[in-house]
């Protein structure tokens, strides 16, 4: 048997796979930076309006700011370490690290509102329905805004190719989980106001609750489905993307089709729509080549890092 081994990546770690994009970062640092003005302007007219509705929603807004703070801390982290060794595939895990633990806080939000909606089903609350409804709006208004911010900072971090192969989509997980955390409050809300509305024109005071646990259960479910999209990718869980059969594809039109056996494949995630993998053959073909094998998967560009074996059949 005749084994020659060849390790090389596409990209140096000035060009990292995954150091955030530069508007995605300034869209989250901004986001953060309104997130927690609001918060505070709730927190002091809940105070000063005595009303506990409006401060509540001042510091449920707190757990948004500290989630959309941790994305924004993530992209700084990213890009800080992006020339570092140490990081032998890149930065850009640590960016869906914080999307995964954002998803965590989100749930923490969600649990949040069935205990505060439970407690007002039980033990019925006056409101003040003119502070409550203005806070309400002005809430509204700037996630309305935020989640423009955010939107227009995802619209600059997509790639376009028309080089006529297959591209697959891919999302900054860590910019949709600040987006999330914006539209989960924009909902709350639109919940708020219309809760508020039926409850001040037409005394449906059980109202607030009852949405408040439609929200939460909402709310619950982009927790989850944000967790299964990043656990995904820190787990490695990347054995059935469409890619890992484009590399099966490569390998059995290789010159001397047949005569080439892949033997062993992994596949994983290294950046936001990039891919390394290490493969194993068998081949009867003397003149196959590490280079050639690179060149040939070299039509797939989101192939970024590839470690190639080749075993040999001497009897053949």
């Amino acid at each position: 048997m005749n084994q020659t081994q060849n390790d090389v990546s596409r990209w140096t770690h000035q060009h990292q796979y995954g150091t955030g994009n530069a508007a995605a970062e300034r869209g989250t640092r901004v986001v953060m930076w309104i997130t927690i003005a609001t918060m505070l302007v709730e927190i002091v007219a809940g105070w000063w309006f005595n009303s506990m509705a409006v401060l509540a929603d001042g510091w449920h807004m707190s757990s948004h700011a500290l989630a959309i703070g941790l994305s924004a801390f993530a992209y700084g982290a990213a890009r800080k370490y992006a020339s570092d060794p140490s990081f032998a595939f890149g930065t850009w895990k640590i960016e869906v690290l914080a999307s995964y633990t954002s998803a965590i806080f989100l749930l923490g939000v969600a649990g949040a509102m069935v205990f505060g909606s439970l407690e007002r089903l039980w033990q019925p609350q006056t409101i003040h329905y003119p502070e409550a409804m203005g806070v309400a709006i002005f809430g509204l208004a700037v996630n309305l805004v935020c989640a423009l911010i955010l939107g227009q900072a995802g619209d600059h971090g997509h790639h376009h190719h028309d080089d006529g192969h297959a591209h697959h989509h891919h999302h900054d997980l860590n910019l949709k989980a600040a987006y999330i955390h914006v539209i989960t409050d924009a909902l709350t809300s639109v919940l708020a106001i219309a809760a508020l509305a039926g409850g001040w024109f037409y005394g449906w005071a059980w109202l607030d609750p009852a949405i408040g646990l439609i929200g939460a259960v909402l709310v619950a479910l982009w927790a989850k489905n944000l967790i299964l999209q990043s656990g995904r990718v820190l787990l490695d869980r990347e054995m059935d993307h469409p890619v890992v059969a484009e590399i099966r594809e490569v390998i059995e039109q290789l010159p001397q089709a047949g005569s080439t056996q892949l033997t062993d494949l992994h596949v994983w995630r290294v950046g936001n729509g990039a891919y390394a993998c290490a493969l194993s053959l068998l081949t009867h073909d003397q003149a196959l080549t590490p280079l050639q094998v690179r060149s040939a998967l070299g039509v797939h560009e989101e192939i970024v890092h590839a470690t190639v074996e080749i075993h040999r059949c001497d009897l053949c």
